[in-house]
């Protein structure tokens, strides 16, 4: 299934039934008086985040969603039935902007809270409501209002408590392979990644975290080059941002300049996401041997003048990925105690 996370879609809510004009006929019953019912109301379109919803694909072929009308009100006082209401899955994460002023109407994080956005007409009334002691035979009678219609650009940026960052094939997609059951493709060539990859860590039973890889950021992202900056929003929610470095290359890369050059495209892309938490994660070192991995990790480190945490990984052979995952849900509960604390 092809990823989708933008797609603008119109919604019509269901218009209210019409007020019944009827008078009372019965047998041995003259002059019944009037006993048009009410119209129903229209149905309401909602909005659900649905779990196991990961892209909104389901709007890149249906792109206009109409709830029922409501149906007219009859005699003897009979009041027509209410449309049914439309309900709307998306994935957890979904923003809803109106596409016409750019308002924000809902950011859909909690499972199963529906929100409206389309609310359905109010059925009409029906001429019983207008009998009175000098109008007998009202032939009186409202209409059901329309339903409300919307244009709705809807976004998504994914619930993931970790973003993976970094240039293509550092071997971001092969450590999200090692550490959850996530199965992205992976290749021995770059932009194997074509769009976001959400996986689930376990570190314990009940403990764990979610683990978010997207398209590997190249220079000139931030100008359009490249798919990575494209899918960069998804980190918005994130708490915790691993950069991934391939400590050895296979051609002369500065790896010093192409951190400065993630970094830069992270500027440029959003201030408050490059202040986020970043541990620099220096993977394939598997492929070194421990005096040359330790040579090039001080080079790098003194170029960067980094003061952050440093980790190094095999994503191949699993070398340090279960401390680095611990270290990462350690952060994570620490956060929460913070947000919790009065």
């Amino acid at each position: 299934m092809k990823f989708v996370d933008e797609a603008e879609v119109t919604v019509q809510a269901g218009n209210g039934g019409d007020g019944c004009l009827s008078f009372r006929r019965e047998k041995y019953i003259p002059k019944g008086g009037p006993d048009g019912g009410d119209g129903g109301r229209g149905g309401s379109v909602y909005l659900s985040a649905t779990e196991g919803l990961d892209t909104l694909a389901d709007f890149r072929y249906t792109r206009s969603f109409r709830a029922e009308n409501g149906r007219p009100g009859m005699g003897r006082d009979k009041t027509g039935r209410s449309g049914d209401d439309l309900y709307i899955g998306v994935p957890p994460g979904t923003l809803v902007h109106d596409a016409q002023t750019g308002e924000l109407i809902v950011d859909m994080v909690n499972v199963d809270e529906p929100a409206i956005v389309a609310v359905g007409g109010q059925g009409g009334l029906g001429n019983t409501h207008f009998k009175s002691s000098t109008n007998r035979t009202p032939r009186k009678t409202i209409p059901g209002k329309p339903g409300e219609h919307r244009v709705l650009r809807v976004e998504l940026k994914l619930l993931a408590d970790v973003g993976l960052l970094g240039l293509p094939n550092a071997g971001k997609s092969t450590f999200l392979r090692a550490v959850s059951q996530a199965r992205p493709k992976v290749a021995d060539y770059p932009f194997t990644t074509l769009y976001p990859h959400l996986g689930v860590v376990r570190i314990e039973s009940g403990r764990g975290f979610v683990l978010a890889d997207i398209p590997g950021l190249i220079e000139g992202a931030s100008k359009g080059t490249g798919l990575g900056i494209r899918f960069l929003r998804h980190f918005a929610r994130t708490r915790l941002l691993l950069h991934f470095v391939d400590l050895a290359p296979l051609d002369d890369h500065n790896v010093v300049a192409d951190i400065h050059a993630v970094e830069a495209e992270l500027r440029e892309f959003s201030g408050d996401l490059a202040a986020w938490p970043r541990w620099l994660i220096f993977n394939k070192i598997d492929v070194l041997d421990e005096q040359e991995r330790c040579v090039r990790r001080q080079r790098v480190l003194e170029g960067l003048a980094w003061k952050g945490l440093v980790f190094e990984v095999s994503a191949v052979s699993g070398e340090g990925c279960e401390f680095l995952c611990r270290r990462a849900m350690s952060f994570l509960d620490q956060q929460g105690e913070e947000e919790q604390a009065p």
